[in-house]
């Protein structure tokens, strides 16, 4: 077989996959769920939030921040020092912090197969244990097109900690450049 032939049928192979596992040959049925499943989650930037403690707890002040976005230690270091979380104090109760402890360490983006955790992993210098996301190379690298103004001078924005705020799908754990719309602003296309 030669290389044209072999490369026509790898092509055809991969248009079939995307087909089948994008759900327009598979019905609703629950024989295929899973697969359809795990083709949505593999599209995904971070996994969802899962825990309700954090979400209820974190989310209760800022967004409820994906724990693959920080690495364990990152994690480790904050959930340590929450009597001065970024100013404030947001000290819990020793359930509470070992349930929100468990589950950061269970997700963080060390131990995550979602690919904008391996980047973000990818990311970090020998040794460094960023408290912020924005404080990795990686978001860096993300964000240095969009002017400050549209973010820390946009006071429907105002800090790039808000997520939310732009990503218009953050919280399912989608940061794709192509959902993004920037309040004041409009759909962002670099």
């Amino acid at each position: 077989m030669n290389i044209y032939k072999k490369l026509v049928t790898v092509v055809a192979v991969a248009a079939a996959s995307a087909v089948l596992f994008s759900g327009a040959v598979y019905g609703d049925d629950d024989e295929h769920k899973g697969v359809r499943s795990w083709f949505k989650q593999s599209k995904l930037d971070v996994a969802p939030v899962a825990n309700p403690v954090y979400r209820e707890e974190c989310g209760s002040c800022h967004f409820a921040f994906q724990p693959g976005l920080l690495p364990e230690k990152s994690w480790r270091k904050m959930m340590t020092g929450l009597e001065d979380h970024f100013g404030d104090n947001a000290e819990l109760g020793a359930e509470a912090n070992k349930k929100i402890l468990d589950y950061l360490l269970a997700n963080s983006a060390d131990k995550s197969n979602y690919k904008r955790s391996k980047r973000i992993m990818g990311s970090l210098r020998q040794g460094e244990i960023p408290l912020r996301i924005s404080d990795t190379l990686y978001f860096q690298r993300k964000h240095d097109e969009i002017p400050r103004r549209y973010v820390v001078g946009n006071k429907e924005v105002g800090s790039y900690s808000k997520c939310e705020a732009c990503h218009t799908r953050a919280e399912a754990g989608s940061y794709n450049e192509h959902e993004v719309t920037i309040p004041g602003v409009g759909r962002w296309e670099d």
